[in-house]
Parts: structure tokens; C-alpha cells; sequence
């Protein structure tokens, strides 16, 4: 069926972006779990096998029902804006202070999506003692983390923050009926109201009632869309990001003629610019020191190879059309 979210006029200038490293470990520990369904992460989940074997995730599991409800507070929304990257550890402190009231109602609902999971006695000792459970939760999302996401958080940033480059363009170009069209395939934009089309079989409607949308990309979350969030939490969209098909994939390298023409470093600068990058990540892909990065990007952009433009505290570079040109193999 669907879920329809309508908009008031508040609501149209209270729409953000955000980025969750806290979401992302998350929607790892659901990969885990349906990796038959995940094509694009099979590099990944074959070089996390090991580490995620040691990982205790069965009261995660529990309440990650699939179809069904997770617990909002595992996962809220950030509370800061984009151009304010919140870090794991400030997500993870705000878990871990969960009121335990809020948790115990939220774990009654996600536990009654499943048939006998409230009864059983994995259910039963976290519904007996939320704060517990919020603290255990707290524990196991730290060492998913540091397992599964945070030695790859560098590159999966990369992706969500060029994801949301793109989108604010198309913002900026035609509003939110042309950002809402290329979103997914899922979302329909229309007369003020946002419809995400849903598996399961309840039709639903959600007034944002002046607290704006959230929109936030995932690498995880694939291929469906996630919606809701009741308060105390602000309404979110979680959806796949761009550029998900080649997150695992090596990445491209300079042809031999490419080098000789521009040096090795400008030549490696230019090939990677395959989406919007900031400086901060190509330095962090290539290994160069950042002022070397800042410095050939001066050139190239001198050169008309690749163009720059400010979104919030962000610089981010991509190749123009000559430089595209230069960069076919």
C-alpha cells in the first residue's frame, strides 16, 4: 500500500538533509542478515565475514523485524544539520540516553510485529528492564561500528555526501517535484504530499504539521526506502544513495597517456572525480597530503578540467566536459 506524508507551508522550507554513521551501522547489522538480497555489497560482506561472526547481534536481530517496526530510538534522525557532520560517538551517546520509557514503549510495538517475540525470553528480559536493554543496544551498535562500517566510513561518506550534492541541486533547479521524481522509484510527489509506496498492506497517512522532512541517504538501506518516525523524533526518508553499484568496486585509474599529459597525481586528481568530491576525500582516497590535493586542483581548475562550487562548509570539485573527455578510455 502506501504511506502518504503531506506537507503544509511550514514544512516546505523545514526539508533537510543529514547524514547517520549511527543509521549506516545499523542498516550494516540488516545487510548481514539479508545478504542474499545485496548484490552490490557482496565484496563487502565476504571481507567482514570474520569480524562479524564475533559480533553478539541476536538482541539487535530481535528487534529488527523484517517486514515490521524498529525501534525509532535506535536510529533517530540527527538533530543537526547537514553541513554539521555528527560524529558516531555523539549518535551513540545520544542512544545510550534514551529515556527508558520511550524505549519500553518502542520495543512493545517493534517486538509485537513478530509473532511470539514479546513472550520469548529474549523478549521478555528487555521488555522487564528498557535501560538495560538500551545500554546493551548501545554496547553491540559501538562494536558494529568499529567491525563492520567505521574502517570503511572514509569511502561510504564519500558516496552519501555526493548523493546529497546531487539532490541539493536539483532542489535548487527545479524544487522539491523534481528532487521527490529521481529520488526512488518508490516516492511520488504531488499536491503537497509525499507518497512512498510500502510492502506491507496498511495504508497510512503522516501530517509533518510544521517539523519538516528529513531526507537521508544510505548505502545500507537497500533497494527499498524507510519512512516514519513518530515523534518525539523528526519525519525521515532514508533511501539508497547514488552510486551505490560501485562503492566496492576498485576505483578508476589514469591512462598511461593521462599521466604523461597532466603528471601522475593531477592524472589520478582527475580520473577520480567520477561524482562531486571534496578535497578532504581525495586526499583520504589517493593518499596525498591535502595541500598537494588543494594545489593540482588549482591547476586543473585553471586548466578548465574540472569546476568548483560551495554547498554549506563544502568545496566540492567534478570534472567539466573536456575533462570528462580527457579522463574516456
Amino acid at each position: 500500500m502506501a504511506l502518504r506524508i503531506r506537507f503544509g507551508v511550514d514544512d516546505l522550507a523545514r526539508c533537510r538533509f543529514a547524514l547517520s554513521p549511527l543509521c549506516e551501522t545499523h542498516e550494516a547489522v540488516r545487510t548481514l542478515r539479508r545478504s542474499a538480497r545485496h548484490a552490490y555489497h557482496l565484496p563487502w560482506l565476504r571481507r567482514t565475514r570474520d569480524a562479524a561472526r564475533g559480533l553478539d547481534l541476536a538482541e539487535l536481530s530481535l528487534v529488527m523485524p523484517d517486514p515490521g517496526y524498529t525501534p525509532d530510538f535506535l536510529g533517530p534522525p540527527p538533530a543537526t544539520p547537514y553541513t554539521t557532520l555528527v560524529s558516531f560517538e555523539t549518535e551513540l551517546a545520544r542512544l545510550a540516553g534514551t529515556d527508558p520509557q520511550l524505549a519500553g514503549r518502542e520495543l512493545r510495538r517493534s517486538l509485537e510485529t513478530t509473532p511470539g517475540a514479546a513472550d520469548s525470553p529474549a523478549g521478555r528480559r528487555l521488555l522487564a528492564d528498557p535501560a538495560g536493554a538500551v545500554r546493551r543496544f548501545a554496547a553491540a551498535t559501538e562494536r558494529a561500528w568499529h567491525a563492520l562500517v567505521a574502517p570503511d566510513w572514509p569511502r561510504i561518506r564519500t558516496v552519501l555526501e555526493a548523493d546529497i550534492a546531487h539532490r541539493a541541486r536539483q532542489l535548487a533547479v527545479g524544487g522539491l517535484r523534481a528532487l521527490f521524481a529521481d529520488l526512488h522509484p518508490r516516492l511520488r510527489f504531488a499536491d503537497d504530499t509525499l507518497t512512498v509506496l510500502t510492502a506491507d498492506g496498511t495504508p497510512r497517512r503522516q501530517e509533518l504539521a510544521g517539523r519538516g522532512l528529513v531526507l537521508m541517504p544510505s548505502v545500507f538501506c537497500w533497494p527499498e526506502p524507510i519512512s516514519g518516525f513518530a515523534p518525539p523524533w523528526q519525519p525521515t526518508v532514508i533511501y539508497p544513495a547514488r552510486g551505490i553499484d560501485g562503492l566496492w568496486q576498485p576505483g578508476p585509474t589514469a591512462t598511461a597517456a593521462l599521466v604523461r599529459l597532466l603528471g601522475a597525481n593531477r592524472a589520478a586528481i582527475l580520473a577520480a572525480l567520477t561524482e562531486p568530491t571534496t578535497t578532504t576525500v581525495l586526499a583520504d582516497r589517493l593518499r596525498l597530503a591535502l595541500s598537494s590535493v588543494s594545489a593540482h586542483l588549482a591547476v586543473l581548475r585553471d586548466a578548465g578540467l574540472v569546476t568548483a562550487h560551495r554547498s554549506g562548509r563544502h568545496v566540492w570539485y567534478q570534472r567539466t566536459a573536456v575533462g570528462a573527455v580527457l579522463t574516456a578510455e
